[in-house]
């Protein structure tokens, strides 16, 4: 039950952190510290949860081949400027590849 607890906390949390931002006057949102905040700190924490993804296992620090290759490939796609769904697609694929493969 705690545990509950604490996911609606949260809850109302982030829904009153979303409130406050559509309460924050207008010049405060377009200072350019403000601005430039809000276009990296999203691209930083996505990358984070990759890097927390791709190299953790239960808590620990893992290497997994199959899932470095999917990423490389994936960041080769986007680099090559592919769609998102095929960048997907070549990152689900190679990753599977190399697991069969790998055995």
């Amino acid at each position: 039950m705690t545990l509950w607890w604490a996911i609606a906390v949260v809850c109302v949390g982030c829904y009153a952190f979303k409130l406050a931002g559509l309460a924050a006057p207008r010049w405060v949102l377009e200072h350019p510290v403000v601005s430039r905040f809000a276009e990296l700190v999203p691209v930083a924490l996505l990358a984070a949860l990759v890097a927390v993804q791709m190299f953790s296992e239960q808590g620990r620090l893992h290497f997994d081949p199959a899932r470095t290759a999917g990423l490389a490939a994936a960041v080769v796609a986007l680099l090559l400027r592919a769609p998102f769904l095929v960048v997907l697609a070549i990152a689900a694929v190679i990753t599977a590849l190399v697991r069969v493969f790998s055995g």
